[in-house]
């Protein structure tokens, strides 16, 4: 899937977890794109081919309905994201840059200690060290370093230059309420790709900035007369000369070019008045040679490397865009792909579901999991008896939900404790949600809201100890589009896996 298919199936996922539901595009648009993908590619592809044909169909429901602003849309949608201008103009400004630095010293005489050169070979130094600091905590994490704040502003460069602006006539689709939430969901799902394109603009821009620096000294030192000299108030020439030998020594083993001695340091020392000494009367291009093989080691080739390595990952991640297709959501299209139906596992606590119960549950599973879900109802998991969990019968299920009654107290030691057993009983990648029937409750203290309230509160802190939200159902008379917002919300963060004491 590459980064425009990729852009689709994200504008899709929006829609289809909008709340409150965008009128356009109802459970039957969205049964009918799942069905037209799934008859397009067929059982046997891959997620991402059956993900990416899914997206495509529902947006060629949606859009056509207007021409003229899905044109728009459309066009959009297809244009590049990612353009290799941008680092070459980069490069462009960074060496024009470069090359304006035109203080090497003073107007005849470079001083060895304090041309722009260090300072640029210093900072490089500094993010080599930051670099390779962040991949070895992302190497202990085990997950990718964060970006400098540099990194950062550059990233949201690109990625303003990448989605600068909405399509026209957004109203007329009704698209424009869940543009805040694309944006968002777009920016997090880019973020590898976008990282690593300003991380090769940056890089390949410090290569460019140390080659303007080594031309502007070159073009200069054509009509220039350059004298080498040093300064200093607290070095004194054994320290300079030692200093000069090691930082310059690379450059000198390669060029060939040899370092003067402590005396030939010290005969160019420049006088506090500013008068040189007879030494500094030496032509600068030794040293201008020296500095340039000293930028080309130290940052003209570790920053074209790593801008080469940056630009290959940032192309392979635009090929292959990497979605997390093992987060619920995707989980859940994807069953529907799969030959056999879904298998939901309701648990249900201190009393059995009626059978009107059931069959809303039903109703509301097939919003979530497709029309041929299969809901396999255990036996009742009686108040005090959490531990004796009923063996679960057939194949392993696609989720499971534990069905509580409102008007039961949520104790951590009964409900809680049934939780935990049944999240370490269930197969790894199964996600359990937590269900609370409001119907009998409800019915016992209408127009009471005040207690409604505070039962559901009490609910939500127990699921939250779990890291997810409860639903809330009036199984009696169920809102199923509310239902199955709840029920998508849930499986977007499902029950954690507890550690069994």
């Amino acid at each position: 899937m590459d980064e425009a298919a990729a852009r689709e199936v994200v504008l899709v996922r929006v829609l289809d977890r909008a709340e409150p539901e965008v009128p356009q595009w109802t459970a039957a648009d969205r049964a009918w794109a799942t069905r037209v993908a799934a008859e397009t590619v067929g059982t046997g592809a891959t997620p991402e081919a059956f993900v990416a044909a899914r997206a495509h169909a529902a947006l060629q429901r949606l859009l056509p309905r207007d021409a003229a602003a899905s044109a728009g849309v459309w066009r959009w949608l297809q244009r590049p994201l990612w353009r290799a201008g941008w680092v070459l103009a980069a490069v462009a400004v960074a060496f024009l840059a470069g090359a304006l630095v035109d203080r090497v010293g003073d107007s005849r005489h470079v001083d060895l200690l304090a041309p722009p050169v260090w300072t640029l070979v210093a900072w490089n130094a500094v993010v080599y060290v930051w670099l390779l600091a962040g991949g070895v905590v992302a190497l202990v994490r085990r997950r990718p370093a964060e970006a400098g704040p540099l990194a950062r502003r550059v990233r949201r460069a690109v990625q303003r230059g990448s989605d600068q602006s909405a399509p026209r006539r957004l109203d007329e689709l009704g698209l424009a309420r869940v543009w805040p939430a694309f944006g968002a969901e777009w920016l997090a799902a880019t973020a590898p790709l976008t990282a690593a394109r300003a991380a090769a603009v940056l890089h390949a821009a410090a290569a460019a900035l140390a080659l303007g620096l080594l031309a502007g000294l070159y073009l200069r030192g054509l009509v220039l007369d350059y004298r080498a000299g040093w300064q200093s108030t607290f070095l004194e020439p054994p320290a300079v000369h030692a200093l000069l030998s090691t930082l310059l020594a690379p450059a000198s083993r390669l060029s060939g070019i040899a370092l003067p001695d402590v005396a030939g340091i010290e005969a160019l020392r420049i006088a506090a008045d500013g008068a040189a000494a007879a030494g500094a009367a030496d032509s600068a291009a030794p040293w201008i040679h020296l500095y340039a093989w000293t930028l080309v080691l130290a940052v003209v080739v570790p920053r074209g490397v790593l801008a080469l390595w940056s630009l290959g990952r940032a192309r392979r991640l635009a090929r292959r865009f990497p979605l997390p297709l093992h987060e619920p959501y995707f989980q859940q299209l994807l069953r529907q792909l799969r030959s056999g139906p879904a298998r939901v596992r309701l648990v249900p606590h201190a009393q059995p579901p009626t059978a009107q119960a059931t069959l809303a549950l039903r109703e509301i599973c097939a919003r979530v999991w497709g029309d041929r879900v299969q809901l396999d109802v255990d036996p009742v998991v009686a108040f005090g008896d959490e531990d004796a969990l009923p063996a679960s019968s057939g194949a392993d299920p696609d989720a499971a939900i534990v069905l509580f009654d409102m008007g039961a107290t949520p104790e951590d030691e009964q409900q809680g404790r049934l939780v935990r057993r049944l999240a370490q009983a269930l197969p790894a990648g199964v996600p359990l949600l937590l269900l609370v029937d409001e119907a009998g409750f409800g019915a016992r203290f209408a127009g009471l809201g005040a207690r409604m309230t505070q039962r559901r509160a009490a609910w939500a802190a127990l699921a939250r100890k779990f890291g997810t939200a409860a639903v809330f159902v009036d199984l009696g008379a169920p809102d199923l589009a509310v239902a199955d917002r709840m029920l998508q919300a849930a499986l977007d963060r499902p029950v954690q896996r507890p550690q069994v004491p």
